[in-house]
């Protein structure tokens, strides 16, 4: 069962993040921000101006006390041991903001918006630095652990990029719709009326593998290699999209929260993370690994289409209600999950130890 935490809204939550002392953020609809404490005791609380959704909260990886917060095109800058005015307004977004992300070194923060384009800000020097661009909404982006310079985006372009701060094109992108064309292509074309919109996408800690969940209800995995990236794990959990995915501080533990209610957690240390292992053949390999079973009328079914249906989550969560965000948190010792949803509360879970 879910601990709730509540009080600390009047409105749906649609973002979470915590600091390296267990301070959570949340924010939600209608401009409400508030702290917690690791109890689930609201610390502090502030209604930012004009009332807009509050669609992104993080906190900066090396100064605890600076939270940055996305509402509408603004990002405001505030100091959480004194919850008041923001101590730094940017205003350099022209849609909605609906993700950000801080650097390791706290130098730049990217803002991906509604118009598909990523403002990078040099927050030293207090301006853009980089401006770049899906041709769609961009749903999410994230700086690459280790590595300050590097980032990954995704949208409703279907598209996965990964950029350098030193160049305004990217440098490798892939499209979710053509890699499953190209899967499916002996097969009905049934398939394509979910695409694979691009919701969400985690760095691991090692900072070279990443996940992406998408509309189609399917989870991504992959390795960054210098330049590009190659896919090496594809499975699916979710009947409905994957609205959030989070790779926990140990190695390769996802987890991954669903429109159909669902939180999964996967261990996907086995597939991913051995470098020495080609990408491109393990994964050829596990194709040709499809059970003879699994072919009807000499097409591959769904079930071997997915090569990776031995991907089984370690544990269900019946959540219950589309998942907004979610995010992990160590409370009293032990890994906590916290999911939020369209409600004005947090749940509050317990994962096993790895």
């Amino acid at each position: 069962m879910a601990l709730k935490w509540i009080g600390g809204h009047s409105s749906s939550i649609l973002c979470l993040n915590v600091n390296m002392e267990g301070l959570v953020a949340s924010g939600a609809e209608r401009g409400e921000l508030t702290l917690w404490d690791g109890g689930g005791t609201p610390a502090g609380q502030l209604q930012l101006p004009k009332a807009d959704d509050v669609t992104s909260v993080v906190f900066s990886p090396c100064r605890p006390t600076r939270l940055y917060v996305s509402h509408g095109e603004t990002i405001s800058l505030l100091d959480v041991r004194s919850l008041k005015e923001p101590v730094e307004r940017f205003h350099v977004n022209e849609e909605e903001i609906n993700c950000l992300s801080v650097n390791e070194t706290d130098s730049f923060l990217a803002a991906a918006d509604d118009s598909g384009a990523i403002k990078v800000m040099d927050l030293e020097n207090k301006k853009v630095s980089r401006s770049l661009r899906h041709s769609n909404i961009c749903s999410s982006v994230v700086f690459r652990p280790q590595r300050p310079q590097s980032l990954v985006s995704c949208g409703l372009d279907m598209q996965v990029m990964l950029w350098n701060l030193q160049k305004a094109r990217p440098l490798w992108t892939t499209n979710l719709q053509e890699c499953e064309m190209e899967e499916h292509s002996a097969e009905s074309a049934g398939q394509f009326f979910n695409p694979p919109l691009a919701h969400s996408l985690s760095v691991a800690s090692c900072g070279n593998v990443f996940g992406c969940g998408a509309q189609d209800g399917k989870v991504r995995i992959f390795r960054v290699t210098g330049v590009k990236f190659e896919r090496e794990l594809e499975f699916q959990g979710h009947s409905l999209g994957v609205s959030q995915v989070l790779f926990m501080p140990e190695a390769y533990w996802l987890l991954t929260g669903g429109n159909d209610g669902k939180v999964l957690l996967w261990d996907v240390s086995s597939d991913v993370g051995k470098q020495q292992k080609s990408p491109a053949k393990s994964l050829q390999r596990r194709k040709a690994q499809a059970p003879a079973s699994t072919r009807k009328d000499g097409k591959l079914s769904k079930v071997a289409s997915n090569e990776h249906a031995t991907v089984l989550p370690k544990l269900t969560i019946e959540h219950g209600e589309k998942v907004n965000w979610i995010s992990c948190a160590e409370i009293k010792g032990s890994k906590r999950v916290l999911v939020a949803d369209q409600s004005s509360s947090v749940s509050v879970y317990s994962l096993p130890e790895p």
